[in-house]
């Protein structure tokens, strides 16, 4: 899998996985974080989940821009890795709950979670372009896709452990405070709070009965106001202290990266040196297929947009529906300092399938290299979107019986127990989705590589991060969707986006063809 791929790839993918580490603890907490900090719904939590992912990506291109004027992707993506752990820094520092002045606190979580965005956006694209340019010596030329999927399987490490440390951290707190975890609990008690105390009817039944369950010593609650602000005070700092783990994290890539820098490609010199025999090139590339290379990239740009607002739905509406409908308490894994049980564990699956599909992926597309029956990537990348779709119509299935959101918020404890699914179906929808993934991400990151201009590599890396941003800004609609319709007809909806893309993919998958050669 190693043969013939430039000795600087595993350097590179290493120093990624703390922003993927980081990225995994945002994707498993983020929403849950703010739902339970703030007393924000599920619409409201989306709103700022979608803007935050989609400034990431955003920012990509702005970072791209930066490297590419001033030639200085090193230090570009430095820059990223320092700035990154301010902003998780920012986060990490504990404030109380609840929150004595709303719009103060909340502007301070969103300020942090900007800068980490703008960190992300320097360090991201430019390390993409970086890996890129080790496939322009033509003696690796023809391991760029392959060396693509181990970049990604590799920096996906980081995303497996990070729902494991953010669970266990949370956990250990709760332990520490003499609280069991009680993923519905949050909910309840800012309700509880927000109605001073006026709650009636199953929502103040599950909440008597949820928190009397609460206690590790067994006690029994005399006074529902002073648990409930203890209860989120507790469950919100556990989050703070799960994001230390992300500030550690990326320490270890600051210094995977500067140890390791000179080894790295410089594109800037490698553009100074070339500047005349690029200058010949381009002539050669003429303006029409300077043209056709970008219309090219931006037709799948616009494609893979459907993909990302269906898959980071993991962290948004599908962990929701983990902590709402999923039974919890058959993962129940006790370290005796803490347990490891809550909806994000779910989040761990997907970076797991990663590096477990990868090699098979890729011993897959040799095995039909070898056969003569080489797939293109615009046809890989088509055939992922029918597999995204194929996923959550998986999900759809098993959702067909399930009450709605708004249902489930008029049914007694007992009853819900009664409805949950077991948790298996989150570990077959997250099998099926990574394999969409890795027919779509680390070979559209590829394709971009080989597509774009030699002039416009860290520019078309951004554009291919803004069109997932484009994709993340949709995201809240999944919230929508989430709190307003019955179950089914919220994953029917990416059904159809994802298979909407595959034919329009397939349409166009000769042209692409052509314009790769």
């Amino acid at each position: 899998m190693f043969k013939n791929q430039p000795k600087g790839l595993i350097a590179a993918a290493l120093a990624n996985m703390g922003e993927r580490f980081g990225f995994y603890i945002m994707m498993a907490i983020l929403t849950l974080f703010i739902s339970a900090k703030f007393g924000l719904n599920e619409t409201t939590a989306g709103y700022i989940y979608s803007g935050f992912y989609a400034s990431i990506y955003l920012l990509a291109l702005v970072g791209g821009i930066i490297a590419d004027k001033t030639q200085n992707y090193k230090g570009t993506i430095l820059m990223g890795l320092i700035i990154m752990s301010i902003g998780y820094l920012i986060i990490a520092i504990p404030t109380p709950t609840p929150v004595p002045n709303l719009p103060l606190y909340l502007t301070l979580t969103c300020f942090g979670l900007l800068v980490i965005a703008f960190g992300n956006g320097l360090f991201k694209g430019n390390l993409q372009a970086l890996v890129g340019q080790m496939y322009d010596n033509a003696q690796y030329a023809s391991k760029r896709e392959s060396g693509f999927q181990i970049f990604y399987m590799f920096i996906n490490i980081g995303g497996f452990f990070a729902p494991w440390i953010a669970i266990g951290v949370r956990n250990w707190w709760l332990k520490v405070n003499g609280f069991d975890y009680n993923a519905k609990l949050p909910e309840l008690c800012h309700e509880y709070i927000n109605t001073g105390g006026q709650m009636s009817g199953e929502g103040l039944a599950n909440l008597t009965t949820y928190a009397n369950h609460a206690y590790l010593d067994g006690r029994q609650v005399t006074d529902l106001a002073s648990f409930c602000d203890s209860y989120i005070d507790v469950f919100s700092r556990g989050f703070h202290y799960a994001f230390i783990a992300a500030i550690f994290m990326m320490i270890i890539s600051l210094i995977i990266y500067v140890a390791n820098k000179s080894k790295f490609p410089d594109p800037a010199k490698k553009a100074a040196e070339t500047a005349t025999k690029a200058s010949a090139e381009e002539i050669k590339m003429d303006a029409q297929e300077i043209k056709q290379r970008i219309y090219a990239l931006f037709a799948v740009f616009g494609v893979v947009i459907f993909f990302w607002v269906s898959f980071h739905q993991n962290g948004y509406s599908l962990t929701y529906f983990a902590r709402d409908y999923v039974n919890l308490d058959i993962i129940n894994i006790d370290l005796g300092f803490t347990t490891i049980k809550g909806a994000e564990i779910f989040q761990c699956v997907n970076p797991f399938f990663v590096v477990t599909l990868t090699p098979i992926i890729m011993w897959f597309f040799g095995w039909l290299d070898k056969k003569g029956k080489n797939i293109s990537t615009p046809m890989k990348i088509a055939l992922g979107m029918g597999i995204a779709a194929i996923a959550y119509l998986f999900l759809m299935f098993f959702s067909l019986a399930l009450p709605s959101k708004a249902e489930l918020s008029h049914m007694r404890a007992d009853e819900i127990e009664q409805i949950l699914v077991t948790p298996w179906v989150m570990v077959g929808l997250y099998f099926i989705l990574t394999v969409a993934e890795l027919f779509i991400s680390p070979l559209g990151l590829a394709f971009v590589s080989k597509v774009a201009p030699p002039h416009m590599q860290g520019l078309m890396q951004g554009f291919w991060l803004a069109a997932t941003a484009v994709g993340n800004s949709l995201l809240f609609v999944g919230g929508l969707l989430y709190t307003s319709m019955p179950m089914w007809i919220t994953w029917g909806v990416f059904v159809i986006a994802c298979g909407g893309s595959m034919l329009v993919m397939l349409s166009m998958v000769k042209w692409l063809e052509r314009v790769t050669r």
